[in-house]
């Protein structure tokens, strides 16, 4: 009996913004990876398309906010709104890589990765639970990377945790380079991920309680 594809294809609309995520967890399978990021912030594609590139899943990520400041729009407003459309795609991945998933079974649920980039390295450990809770400890010190304002990245984490019902914790070893110290912490949940969606070649729930 084949396996069933483990896809989903969501779209979630706010009065701030609107996303679509198409994921796929098993590109694999007679399937080229595809990565297509557009959030209209240019670190927080690139640190998704890492997310997906590492954690081997194909990802289609589109996003619309109003990112872009005129004689209508002050800093302050253009602020929020790049933090609501941040928060609200790490929501819409969650919810799609969530409802890919399935029922929790026949997968290893845990996953560890660690991820080196130069000087920096970072760990993240997650367990597909449906008991969301997320902890993080990046150690990130400037304001900004690129146009991506830093303290978004727990927000991300966190965010991505609740929708998902993945506990998860990423923490930032050492590391002198700010962005360094973010892209490798998100290509070890990306590592963290691709093992703990791994099938096992059974179909048992991995709980002593039998049900997740």
């Amino acid at each position: 009996m084949a396996a069933r594809a483990r896809t989903a294809m969501i779209t979630r609309k706010t009065n701030e913004t609107e996303i679509e995520v198409f994921i796929n967890l098993d590109p694999g399978s007679g399937f080229v990876q595809t990565i297509d990021i557009s959030t209209g912030i240019g670190f927080l594609d690139h640190m998704y398309h890492a997310l997906a590139k590492h954690s081997g899943m194909s990802l289609t990520l589109k996003a619309k906010g109003d990112l872009w400041i005129d004689d209508h729009h002050t800093a302050d407003n253009a602020l929020i709104s790049a933090c609501a459309l941040t928060q609200d795609t790490a929501i819409a991945l969650g919810t799609a890589f969530k409802q890919a998933l399935g029922e929790v079974r026949g997968i290893r649920r845990y996953g560890t990765g660690f991820a080196p980039l130069d000087e920096a390295l970072s760990r993240a450990v997650i367990d597909i639970c449906s008991r969301p809770y997320c902890v993080t400890d990046l150690g990130i010190k400037r304001e900004k990377i690129g146009d991506l304002s830093t303290e978004m990245f727990p927000h991300i984490f966190y965010s991505f945790a609740m929708a998902s019902g993945c506990t998860l914790h990423v923490d930032v070893l050492r590391g002198q380079n700010d962005h360094h110290r973010a892209e490798s912490a998100f290509k070890a949940l990306a590592l963290a991920i691709r093992q703990a969606i791994e099938r096992t070649g059974g179909n048992d729930v991995p709980s002593t309680k039998g049900v997740l």
